[in-house]
């Protein structure tokens, strides 16, 4: 049995629009939702209304003169007064997070719809939720990056942290988890595990094996990048090797995951060549991990996706089956096959995650290697 599930949407979240020339685009949040509708998935679940976090919980992880200047950038009246110098430092001189007027009271509700799936989940209203908004990884706690302004995934780990739970947090985004494993990586009680394409070739260049936290936190951040052209045999193969055994060992009272779907071979951001065929096995898993480990408690959270219409509804529609245990009504979105790139790739690919496996067994001292 999944229990009760929630999924948090509401139109107040297509404030989170950065530009209409961005790739980050709210609508593939709608679309999402929509598809979760028709397919008649909603009728399992709960839908619960997002609202803004304040300005102590976007505390949770972000300095206090981050939040201001984010909130004056917000303000016409008092952006002209911020230096040049300051708008820099703080990430916004990139045309990838770029200034408006609902800067602060978009990202705020995203922050606040992820909170409230946490909430629903700690309070027992849902075993599992689901913000699809949410999975804005990039963001530090003084720094915009990689399109992301407040880091909902921190503060919804942040916050589950204070009410007494150790965090598991799973990224399987196409890019590394950089801002939520610097945030936490010192941190022994938040485990944190990326998957990605490698940062040899693609933003933000980070989150290699040999990066697995440090301090009282060493050992508990976790990364395996990927070798562009990447599908889903290889991926799968790897995911399944490192995050049961991973979360198994930490032993988390609660599961954390960013579900971005850009992984997929139609993403014009990135180079891996995932299909949808992966979301059903990725959502199960959790799923069952979630019941094994935590009492069944696991939030699923959005992140990156920028094939709008062909790839990201779907992928997600077919990661909250799993989420409602009704894989049946989603099974005609899914891909009907993988894509698999020319032989010549597929020796890089299989060298490289080989390779990598190793090295990560290494660091973390557990046996991930594909051979016997």
């Amino acid at each position: 049995m999944s229990g009760s599930v929630a999924l948090v949407y509401g139109d107040a979240l297509m404030k989170h629009h950065l530009s209409d020339e961005h790739p980050l685009q709210p609508i593939r949040v709608k679309l999402a939702v929509d598809l979760i509708k028709s397919t008649g998935l909603i009728e399992h679940a709960h839908l619960l209304p997002p609202r803004s976090a304040t300005v102590d919980e976007l505390h949770l992880v972000h300095s206090p003169e981050y939040v201001d200047l984010v909130r004056k950038l917000s303000d016409p009246a008092q952006r002209r007064h911020v230096s040049p110098a300051a708008i820099d430092a703080a990430g916004f001189a990139s045309a990838d997070n770029p200034i408006s007027d609902e800067l602060h009271e978009g990202t705020a509700l995203v922050a606040g719809a992820s909170l409230v799936a946490a909430e629903a989940i700690e309070s027992g209203a849902a075993l599992h939720a689901f913000s699809p908004s949410g999975g804005l990884h990039h963001a530090h706690r003084g720094r915009a990056s990689g399109f992301c302004t407040y880091n909902d995934a921190a503060i919804a780990c942040q916050w589950l942290k204070e009410r007494g739970h150790r965090v598991a947090y799973v990224d399987v985004d196409v890019h590394h988890g950089d801002g939520v494993e610097e945030i936490f990586d010192s941190d022994p009680d938040v485990l944190t595990i990326s998957l990605h394409e490698s940062g040899r070739w693609l933003f933000p260049g980070t989150g290699f094996p040999q990066d697995a936290g440090r301090g009282a936190g060493k050992g508990s951040a976790a990364n395996l990048p990927f070798y562009p052209f990447t599908w889903d045999e290889p991926w799968l193969m790897a995911f399944d090797r490192v995050v049961p055994a991973l979360l198994r060992r930490f032993k988390p009272t609660v599961l954390v995951t960013q579900d971005g779907c850009d992984t997929h071979h139609l993403d014009p951001l990135a180079h891996l060549a995932a299909t949808t065929r992966i979301w059903p096995h990725v959502g199960r898993t959790f799923h069952d991990l979630a019941h094994e480990l935590c009492d069944g408690r696991w939030l699923a959270l959005g992140g990156g996706g920028y094939a709008i219409y062909e790839v990201v509804p779907r992928a997600w529609t077919l990661l909250f089956a799993e989420m409602v245990e009704r894989p049946d009504l989603a099974a005609e979105v899914d891909d009907p096959v993988s894509a698999e790139p020319q032989e010549e790739a597929q020796e890089r690919v299989w060298t490289a995650l080989r390779r990598d496996l190793i090295q990560l067994g290494e660091v973390h001292g557990l046996n991930f290697s594909l051979s016997p």
